[in-house]
């Protein structure tokens, strides 16, 4: 099943402001070797103003590495996988 959406990472110095992650996860009712960690999730994609921060297709292609990448990526893993 693919979900998709928007996840808003709260800035770290203005809390009034966010980082729009969107995102795209395939995943699945069990986990498989194919997923992250061994879970749910084969693919998953996260965009910060249309770059491409985060992507997994059965396999790292880009691993998240800015902090709100990382935070949204936290949240799939705990929603998805």
């Amino acid at each position: 099943m693919w979900s998709e959406g928007v996840i808003g990472i709260p800035d770290a110095k203005d809390k009034e402001k966010y980082t729009k992650c969107h995102y795209w996860v395939k995943h699945f009712e069990e986990g498989s070797e194919f997923g992250i960690n061994g879970g749910r999730i084969s693919k998953l994609m996260i965009k910060i103003d249309g770059k491409t921060t985060c992507n997994y297709d059965r396999g790292w292609d880009i691993e998240p590495e800015d902090e709100p990448t990382r935070l949204a990526y936290m949240i799939l893993l705990e929603n998805y996988n």
